[in-house]
């Protein structure tokens, strides 16, 4: 199976299996990060992804916004080349990766 097409298939399977709390906890998530960045406690969604996308390591495939301890984190879950699942914590406020974590 070509790369694209696994990556496809795995797309597709994730938007099917997403129960209808799931879409509200997006709608949630960013309705906390627009108050945020409206705040200057974080940046834009955009803003992160100009800085880090390279840094990632692989298609970003989900994306949350959460408070870990006293800053506000866009977490990436992140597809690499070889097909591996990782969430990538990165600070709202600065776009600094703070953690990787594979699955």
């Amino acid at each position: 199976m070509s790369k694209t097409r696994r990556d496809i298939l795995v797309l597709g399977l994730a938007a099917a299996l997403l129960p209808s709390d799931v879409l509200a906890d997006r709608e949630r998530d960013y309705d906390r990060a627009r108050r945020a960045v409206e705040r200057g406690e974080a940046l834009a969604l955009v803003e992160i992804l100009t800085r880090v996308r390279s840094d990632l390591g692989g298609e970003v495939v989900g994306v949350s916004f959460e408070r870990k301890r006293d800053r506000w984190v866009y977490k990436f879950k992140v597809i690499d080349p070889d097909g591996r699942l990782w969430e990538v914590y990165v600070d709202a406020a600065t776009a600094a990766i703070l953690k990787r974590e594979g699955h």
